[in-house]
């Protein structure tokens, strides 16, 4: 195992780099400010897209102010990681082809008719 892959295992978020940024947003509310340092510092050494460093910046900042993590659980539910169907789908590969209609001046490869 990398250092790298480590230090993703030891995220308080389980598949961090796989969560959308809709759903990052909502699960780092429930994370203290150690473990939101813990994923900055990880998005800053390995991705560090802009757009999730300006959202885990504001929670921090958030949490320094003295807001309180909320309730529930960074590994709780993760909708946008829900398993496929059951069973796999049964496909019918049969099909009829459309009936062709032949064109109003009457049908070409019919040598009685006239072209």
């Amino acid at each position: 195992m990398t250092s790298s892959e480590q230090l993703r295992d030891e995220l308080p978020l389980p598949d961090y780099d796989h969560l959308p940024l809709g759903s990052l947003t909502h699960r780092i509310r429930s994370l203290d400010a150690t473990g939101l340092s813990q994923v900055l510092d990880y998005e800053r050494a390995h991705g560090d897209r802009l757009p999730v460093v300006q959202v885990l910046q504001a929670r921090l900042q958030e949490l320094q102010s003295g807001a309180e993590p909320s309730a529930g659980s960074p590994t709780g539910l993760v909708p946008e990681a829900a398993g496929g169907p059951s069973a796999p789908r049964q496909i019918d590969q049969t099909t009829e082809a459309p009936t062709i209609n032949p064109p109003s001046h009457g049908d070409p490869t019919n040598p009685g008719q006239p072209r």
